[in-house]
């Protein structure tokens, strides 16, 4: 397992960051005010290098890193395989318009998606430079191919932040806040979280009760099912609070567009690349999507997204249907396809053997912190979501405590859905920092209880 480090993990208490933020650190922070739009940082890190699963900041102060840049760096900050073809890729060229011209770094890049694709072949790539971008290109694709206008997303679901993926989007009010109307045509329905299920329903039946919304009050009231190009689903749902979608659900939905002639995308821009042990999080239920837009892990750092469709779907685009300046850039594209060669050797394999570890740790605090209600996720996507043990309701500002909290003790973290702190870590996690994380994580917790 090749885990780049400088600092070993013997325990938590070995080291923790001086004063936060530090001298260096206040003074970037106040030059980044004065000419950056808002973006809402979370805490005030300011990275100045960084190998592996460890990050130090311009003061000097070592930290575990347990985000890896929203769950992009899935083979680590710097691994030496990516900065060695970084490295080799940029003396050669570094852009060329992919949809113009012909690169093979491009070609490369789209064979190794493909070949990880059920079936390994029939399915055909169109590289973009994030999710959104993966999700716009979907939601084209599935309009122009089925003639039909209409998508259904879900309640809590992050697409991303362009006016089509936003459309999508529901996971925080203040994403859609001040920017309506939004694309026409956009419909939500329930996703079948078993942990908090919707419409009243029970824990055992909740699949089924999302499902029948769907088909009996969405199909029946205002969406009717021939003008429906797709739906999309999360196969984990990411900024919703990592939700393990309830047994037979991803099926049903894939049964419920075979029947209307519905294609399904799986939005796998955060839950792709390996993270939940496979390549594919949809891999864990057993279904084959139409359609699968992919970012963040794939390029390792590099700004790169995919769509993934179909081949049959994917030829129906004529020429200038949809493009790109910088899709299939070589730079981004070499890369991609080391990271998804890491993957397949190693990677993947981390990241369900590190991540069933990390998973019985953080479980195991339950029993000191009640105020833990679940840990739930595949892999190393793992969620901890906290609550109002009297009540049982989400607890949204002790989570955002603990995620401050975890940044003084040297780990980074971050909330997602209305109370839940992910570890979306890189996939060369190895078990002594996973536990190093799971001890820090514990510090913080006292610290705000």
């Amino acid at each position: 397992m090749t885990s780049p480090t400088e600092t070993s993990s013997k325990s938590a208490l070995d080291y923790m960051p001086a004063e936060l933020p530090g001298p260096r650190a206040r003074a970037l922070v106040e030059r980044d005010a004065r000419v950056m739009a808002p973006m809402g940082r979370v805490y005030p890190l300011v990275i100045e290098r960084a190998l592996g699963c460890e990050v130090w900041d311009v003061d000097g102060n070592r930290f575990l890193d347990m985000n890896a840049g929203i769950a992009v760096l899935a083979a680590g900050h710097s691994h030496p395989r990516l900065v060695r073809v970084a490295q080799e890729q940029v003396t050669r060229f570094t852009h060329m318009a992919g949809t113009d011209f012909y690169n093979e770094p491009m070609v490369k890049a789209a064979e190794k998606l493909v070949a990880g694709m059920p079936g390994g072949a029939g399915w055909q790539v169109f590289f973009g430079n994030s999710g959104t971008e993966a999700v716009e290109a979907s939601i084209k694709l599935a309009r122009y191919a089925t003639g039909r206008q209409n998508i259904i997303a879900f309640f809590s679901a992050f697409h991303g932040r362009s006016y089509g993926s936003l459309s999508l989007t529901a996971s925080k009010p203040r994403q859609r806040r001040g920017f309506f109307p939004l694309l026409p045509g956009t419909f939500h329905a329930f996703y079948a979280n078993p942990h908090r299920p919707p419409l009243d329903s029970a824990p055992e039946h909740v699949a089924e009760t999302c499902l029948s919304f769907i088909e009996k009050t969405l199909f029946t009231t205002t969406c009717p099912p021939d003008e429906v190009a797709a739906i999309i689903v999360e196969p984990i749902q990411g900024e919703g609070g990592y939700v393990v979608p309830a047994p037979g659900f991803l099926k049903g939905l894939r049964e419920l567009c075979d029947r209307h002639g519905i294609l399904l995308i799986a939005d796998e821009v955060q839950s792709g690349i390996g993270r939940t042990g496979k390549m594919w999080a949809f891999e864990h239920e057993g279904i084959v999507p139409d359609i699968v837009a992919s970012a963040k892990g794939l390029g390792g750092g590099m700004p790169i997204g995919a769509m993934i469709a179909r081949e049959e779907l994917a030829r129906q685009w004529q020429p200038g249907s949809h493009g790109n300046t910088y899709g299939g850039n070589g730079l981004s594209c070499a890369v991609t396809h080391e990271v998804l060669s890491l993957v397949e050797e190693e990677l993947m394999a981390n990241a369900a053997t590190v991540g069933a570890h990390l998973m019985a740790r953080l479980d195991a605090l339950r029993e000191r912190f009640p105020q833990i209600s679940v840990v739930r996720g595949r892999g190393l996507m793992l969620g901890v979501e906290f609550v109002d043990p009297a009540t049982g309701q989400p607890a949204g500002a002790l989570a955002d405590a603990i995620m401050e909290e975890s940044f003084r003790k040297g780990l980074l973290v971050l909330t997602c859905g209305a109370s839940t702190i992910r570890f979306c870590p890189p996939l060369v996690l190895s078990k002594e920092q996973a536990d190093e994380a799971v001890e820090r994580f514990a510090l913080a917790i006292e610290a705000c209880l």
